[in-house]
């Protein structure tokens, strides 16, 4: 098996992500050297796509974020297969104790109380909520103690962090709206335009400032043509799942998806 160089898949991706590219292939690398499994930080679909690239079938790959359907995905990484349980991605469920008769919390307030506590966003995983107050996230075990000591507030509300075991981990509300927008073209910029009501001079330009991701990939191209199962995000706006394209009898598109929109 062949060391990768991390120059070869650099034109698979944007120049922003060889950052990402670099470490991966470093990763890969020593999985084959030292010919030890590795478990990866919390990765986003967007990076674990760079990594299933660089690694191919010379490894294998496994997954886990807390629950069922997790955004963010600790990934294990072998050169053999092994039968892996929940425990063994190293992952704390967390459930934040406050008091919710008097006060509301919010996932943009919990994301900037964890973001800002002095750790790297990929120390934790998804922020998950029932949609009745009840709100947990997920970190590396190594990292339980230092956010139960830590993080005693979020935003005004006073707070106390508990670890949960995975059998009381929350069923996430699923917050998503189904829509169907009439689209003049399936450019990347008029369906955002579309869909968040504004222009597509206004979204280019969100663009071209990497506000947008497409595939959970930064991008600062308009003419990119979308397709179904893509997956679109404009910031402070939400993100989109493509369910269908069908053409108009008008020449337009009636594109069906679905949204989630931006909490703050």
């Amino acid at each position: 098996m062949e060391r990768r160089q991390a120059s070869s898949f650099y034109p698979h991706f944007e120049q922003e992500e060889r950052p990402t590219i670099d470490k991966f292939v470093g990763l890969f690398n020593q999985l084959i050297f030292k010919q030890e499994a590795i478990l990866t930080d919390f990765l986003d679909p967007g990076k674990r796509e760079i990594l299933k690239t660089i690694v191919g079938n010379d490894a294998l790959v496994q997954e886990y974020g807390g629950y069922k359907n997790a955004e963010k995905k600790r990934v294990y990484l072998s050169l053999d297969w092994e039968n892996l349980r929940p425990n063994d991605y190293q992952i704390t469920p967390i459930k934040i104790e406050y008091p919710m008769k008097f006060a509301k919390l919010r996932h943009g307030s919990i994301l900037g109380a964890l973001a800002n506590s002095g750790v790297e966003t990929d120390t934790f995983g998804d922020i998950i909520t029932d949609g009745k107050g009840n709100w947990q996230f997920f970190v590396k075990n190594e990292l339980e103690s230092f956010f139960l000591e830590q993080i005693d507030r979020i935003g005004r509300v006073q707070v106390k962090l508990r670890e949960i075991p995975f059998k009381e981990v929350l069923i996430p509300e699923d917050t998503s709206i189904q829509k169907t927008e009439i689209v003049a073209s399936l450019r990347i910029d008029s369906v955002l335009a579309g869909i968040s009501r504004q222009s597509r001079t206004q979204v280019k330009k969100l663009i071209e400032n990497k506000q947008a991701k497409l595939n959970w990939h930064d991008i600062q191209d308009s003419n990119i043509i979308i397709k179904v199962r893509d997956i679109l995000s404009l910031r402070h706006f939400g993100r989109v799942e493509i369910t269908d394209i069908s053409s108009t009898r008008k020449g337009k598109y009636k594109v069906v998806l679905k949204l989630w929109r931006t909490k703050n």
